[in-house]
This record gives C-alpha cells, structure tokens and sequence, in this order.
C-alpha cells in the first residue's frame, strides 16, 4: 500500500514537473512582451485601432493576438494592458481569446494529436467566437461596469510619484516631482502641503533637498548611480511591469498548473468517459449537443493550464465519447479557468470580472453548439482519430528545451532587475 501511495505522489510530481517544462518558455515570452507593449506602445497608437469596436479593429486584435504568447495567463496580463492603453472591452476580449486559440504552435498540435479536422474546428470556432465575443461585449456590458472596471485599472497602477513608470499621463510641469497636483491647494508654492515645518526652498515640494543634485527631475531619488542609456532605461522600466505581473498572478499560474498535474496524473480515461452522455440516451441531436458543450466548458474550468498543453485533455474527452462541439467549447474555454478567474478579479474588480464571465461563457456556449451544427451538419466529422497518451514528457534536446534555456536565465534576471527597479521606487511588491 505504502509503494503505491509513493508511486503515484512520484507521479503527480512528474507530471507536474513536465509541465512547468512545457509551459514556462511561453509564459515568460508572453508576459515579456506585455512589459514592453505596456512601456513602449503610445496610448495614441492603441486609441486608433481599439478605442472604437468595429470589424476593423477586431481583425487588428486578431491578428494582435495570433503573434503574441499562446499562454492565457500571458494573453490576459496582454488584454490588461490593451485595456490600460483605453482600448475597449470588447477588442481586449478578442484579443484574449485569438491570442489563447489562433496560434500557429496551437495549430500544429492539434493536427498531430487529433487531426485535420480538428484544426479547422478550431480556426472556425476561433473566427466565430471573436465575432461573437465583439458583439456581445460591445452591446451587452453595462456602462457603469466598464466604468467600475476603469476605476479599478486607474487605481492599480503605480503613483505618479514613482517618476519612473509611465510619464505619459503627466503634465509638463516638472515642479510638482510627479504628483497629482489636480487635487491640491492653488497655491503651487507649497505643493498644497503645510509649510510651516518645510525650509524656505519652494522647489523641493516639501523634502530635504539638502542630499539631492540642483536638477529637480529627479523626484528624489538616488542620482549618484551611474546613468544607464536609453536602451537600458527602457528595459529596466519594462522589466518592472513584468515584476509586478509576477506579483500579482504568480500564485494563480501556480495554483492551476497543479490542479491540472493532479488531474491528468489521476483521472484514467474510462473516467472522462463517465462523464459524458451516451448517443443511446435518445436525446434529441440538439439538446445532446447542448449538454457536451456545457460538459466540456466545466471541465475546461477546473482542470486548464495553458493552450497547447490543454490539447492533451481535449483528445482525452474526445475519445472518451464527447462531441465534436463539446471538444471544441472545452478548448475555447481556456479563459474560462478558474485560476483565470481569479486573475480577472484581481485585474479588473470582482463585479467587472463576473459580468467578462458570464459573456465569455454565453459566447463559447454559442461557438461550440456553432461548429458541431456546421461540421456534423456536412459530414466533416470523423471517429477514427489516433488515441495518445496523456502525459506526455517534454525533456530532451527538442524545441521546447532550446527556449526554456533561453529564457530561464532570461526571465530570472529581468525579473530581480525589475523587482530592483520597483523597489527603488519605494514600490513594495
């Protein structure tokens, strides 16, 4: 009994480890290149595609999310900052959901797991989702919900005291040292702060200038370091965005990669089959496809980890008796985890995240019963597909191991220079 036990805890260990190889090059790519969209991309460049929802600016965020990171944490932490940059709800969405199931690394695992049906399920069901996604939000999300939702993202991000993350927003006036000063005294003199204790220097906004250089930019930080170039003065004040990230949603990545290890580890697949209803239960075609969707969207929820690994599962369910439909709401459903969840709660605020939920659900439920009308309908749909196991090792020297290489270091050190340049700020993260 005690061999068994030891044996299958070393299992769910394995597993785990396999996938923490699988997914982690493209979870630090994906949340990489969110720092630097978020430090580089003007906020006029994103109001001019996504700040009106039109079939324009929805392809745009297609073809957005189609070359960017193909993990949902690192598409949502890109959504995030698409919304920061005044794009709307409904481009952000889409763009979440094109960069979690239109990429190319996706597409190629579909066709060796599952075949080429498959493949084009998915880019179907991917094109009418973002459709449906697009329209739904734009028509449907309450005002005063997305004004919650704004509420929330302006009172995330970092004071403007902090002088170094995005100036952008800040007026031309240096003396302020980078304060709102839109809610102080009209007297600029004192900064709007009592100034009977302060030397008689208006310009030092009330600190001690007596250990700080004459150049007032400074906003009282430490100048006696070596100035960095502007190259490297970007890519500090990126990799500080990428801290943050890691801060905020380190927990919830780690929490559904071991959900998932735990079940794919377990769970035979005689089990998945007791899931779904049998084809004899005399259920009209419909309200079976119904069901299998529904099915496959709950599953999804609680046992998703990342796009291409979730693909592992998808064949199980398919095997197991699923629809076609079901397969496919069970693949779209990667924004639909739980550890997502809980990532939109803390991004956007508990009643925002709800509502971008309950959309989410409604559009892939649509979506699934969509393609398995369309594809049963024509006669696209075939049984015969080759049947692979679960947990599939990633070690050895292929392609997965080339990127980890590259960015293990990588993402370490821009992680510790951004957790360095946070806390120079006086940002605890």
């Amino acid at each position: 009994m005690g061999h068994d036990i030891s044996g299958l805890v070393i299992h769910v260990f394995s597993t785990f480890g396999n996938m923490i190889w699988q997914i982690f090059w493209p979870l630090a790519f994906g949340l990489i290149l969110s720092s630097w969209i978020r430090n580089l991309i003007p906020v006029s460049s994103v109001v001019k595609h996504l700040g009106k929802t039109t079939p324009v600016s929805l392809g745009f965020t297609t073809f957005l999310g189609m070359v960017s990171s193909s993990c949902s944490y690192a598409a949502a932490s890109l959504s995030h900052t698409l919304l920061v940059k005044k794009s709307t709800v409904a481009n952000a969405m889409a763009f979440l959901v094109s960069s979690t199931n239109l990429i190319v690394e996706m597409f190629i695992v579909l066709v060796a797991l599952m075949g080429w049906t498959f493949l084009w399920g998915e880019v179907i069901g991917g094109l009418i989702l973002i459709a449906t996604v697009g329209f739904l939000f734009s028509r449907f999300f309450p005002q005063d919900v997305e004004q919650e939702l704004r509420q929330h993202l302006e009172d995330a991000q970092p004071q403007k005291a902090s002088c170094g993350m995005d100036m952008s927003e800040m007026s031309g006036d240096h003396s302020d040292c980078g304060m709102d000063m839109s809610k102080m005294k009209s007297d600029d003199s004192d900064c709007g702060m009592d100034m009977s204790k302060m030397k008689s220097d208006d310009s030092d906004c009330g600190m001690d200038m007596s250990k700080m250089k004459s150049d007032d930019s400074d906003c009282g930080m430490d100048m006696a370091a070596k100035p960095q170039s502007p190259l490297m003065e970007k890519i500090t004040k990126s990799a500080g965005f990428f801290q943050m990230d890691i801060a905020m949603i380190g927990k919830e990545i780690l929490i559904g990669v071991v959900v998932s290890s735990i079940l794919i580890a377990l769970m035979p697949q005689e089990g998945w089959r007791a899931l779904f209803i049998s084809n004899d239960a005399g259920l009209p075609v419909w309200l079976h496809s119904f069901l299998d969707v529904i099915i496959g969207i709950f599953v999804a929820m609680i046992a998703y980890v990342c796009s291409v690994g979730n693909l592992i599962l998808a064949a199980a369910l398919w095997h197991g008796g699923i629809s076609f439909g079901g397969v496919i709401g069970f693949i779209l459903s990667d924004v639909l985890t739980i550890p997502m969840i809980r990532v939109y709660q803390k991004y956007y605020g508990k009643r925002p995240a709800k509502w971008m939920v309950g959309l989410l659900f409604v559009a892939i439920l649509f979506t699934g019963l969509c393609v398995d009308a369309i594809f049963n309908g024509f006669g696209w749909v075939t049984s015969d597909q080759t049947v692979r196991a679960l947990n599939q090792s990633g070690f050895g020297f292929n392609m997965t191991t080339v990127m980890n290489l590259i960015f293990i270091p990588a993402s370490i050190w821009y992680y510790y220079l951004g957790k360095k340049a946070n806390a120079g700020m006086g940002m605890s993260m």
